[in-house]
């Protein structure tokens, strides 16, 4: 208790600059309304459930802020289904994945444009099924797509893997698909999955796997043996992408980019710098945000802020240890992150490079306003719904669409 008086104290003199530029104010969930700026403290009230304290001021609760421009909210679309992942289509049409093994395109206006079937078999069981999505990057020229599932193996097994196809829109179908990754080992789990696509700006695919909520498999996170708890970096075709950290590693995975993950349900590029971004599904207590890089341990499960769901201890209940990475942020209580999206465009200059994030338990889209690699300001979108958002996009439109477990597309803009 005593840290968290002198947290405020801190956080009071060190964000009184941010303060003035963006606003701040006591959370106010707004859904057509103006928000307005006053001063307040975390947008979390709620105590944290563990006793850890921040490495650094600024690592949690941070103060809140409050989107000065006016800003709307509706909901598009209410038959998605099971949707997890999102993303835009070169003619604006929003392509939407769907649990149950097959893909889904929307106007953005929220018109069913077409189903698209003929994907490989998925185990669409719990947390597992047809996940994210992403284009090529020359989709234009190939029409190629790649998508993330749940492998099915024998025995009830199965496992974080990655297909590419060809697109058909016309005919509603994906042509020639084939896996190109798996995450091994094969594991009898139905949680935990990863399973976030990203591409860099070589072309190169970075993919998440989890470490599928078991003891057996989270220690697993820390051995490059393992497929288990990572992030990858393949090439297009599933190699290995050239340069990766561990490529002369005995015994390590070739794909591995970076390891000691629990389950990374967000990745995205940071629109000025390049670095990629994670958001990480921790355990009680723990969520956090990172930035990856190459070779680097994340800690899990040696390190964590977080604790069990039963609450106990988890390992040795520390949560620093020479060369395990920091993350830049983390929640306590959590707020279930899942797909995060970069802000990119001018129509909410305030909003320009801030990080937004669906969240499940926490049932709102998070808003992170960033000073460099710094966490300066915390907003909470949408709070009012009581929807669990399961994955944001921020359209170069300065249209913000996510989409929510209950099959809704929401869509926020500028009022």
């Amino acid at each position: 208790m005593k840290y968290y008086i002198l947290l405020a104290l801190a956080l009071l003199f060190t964000h009184s600059a941010c303060n003035s530029q963006n606003g701040v104010k006591n959370r106010q969930d707004v859904k057509d309304k103006t928000n307005t700026s006053a001063s307040a403290g975390s947008v979390e009230t709620l105590p944290p459930n563990s006793d850890h304290q921040p490495a650094f001021i600024g690592q949690t609760r941070i103060n809140a802020v409050s989107t000065v421009t006016p800003y709307t909210s509706e909901v598009r679309a209410k038959d998605l289904g099971r949707p997890w992942g999102i993303i835009e289509m070169p003619d604006g049409n929003l392509l939407i994945t769907e649990k149950s093994g097959f893909m889904q395109m929307y106007s953005k206006t929220g018109q069913l444009v077409k189903k698209i079937t003929g994907f490989p078999t998925v185990d669409n069981d719990g947390q597992g099924g047809l996940l994210d999505v992403a284009l090529d990057p020359d989709y234009k020229i190939n029409q190629t797509i790649y998508w993330s599932y749940s492998l099915p193996q024998d025995g009830g097994k199965n496992q974080t893997a990655v297909g590419k196809g060809r697109l058909n829109i016309q005919a509603g179908k994906i042509e020639n698909p084939r896996l190109i990754f798996k995450a091994d080992p094969a594991f009898k789990s139905n949680l935990h999955f990863g399973s976030r696509l990203v591409f860099d700006s070589d072309g190169n695919l970075f993919v998440s796997s989890g470490e599928r909520s078991h003891l057996d498999g989270r220690m697993q996170a820390q051995k490059l043996s393992s497929g288990l708890g990572k992030i990858f970096k393949i090439t297009r075709e599933g190699k290995p992408a050239p340069g990766n950290p561990f490529l002369n590693t005995p015994d390590a995975k070739p794909e591995i980019y970076a390891y000691g993950i629990r389950n990374a349900q967000g990745l995205a590029i940071h629109p000025v710098t390049g670095d990629l971004w994670e958001l990480e599904f921790g355990p009680r207590g723990g969520d956090e945000i990172n930035i990856i890089r190459a070779g680097k341990d994340y800690g899990w499960p040696t390190i964590t802020y977080g604790i069990e769901y039963s609450g106990k201890e988890i390992g040795k209940n520390i949560t620093q240890a020479p060369g395990m990475e920091q993350p830049i942020y983390y929640w306590d209580p959590v707020i279930s992150p899942s797909g995060i999206s970069f802000y990119t465009s001018d129509q909410i200059p305030e909003w320009k490079n801030n990080l937004f994030i669906g969240c499940l338990s926490g049932q709102h889209i998070d808003r992170i306003v960033l000073n460099g690699n710094k966490v300066v300001g915390e907003e909470r979108l949408l709070a009012n719904e009581g929807e669990r958002f399961r994955d944001v996009l921020c359209s170069p439109d300065g249209h913000i669409y996510a989409v929510t477990d209950s099959g809704k597309l929401y869509v926020v803009s500028k009022k």
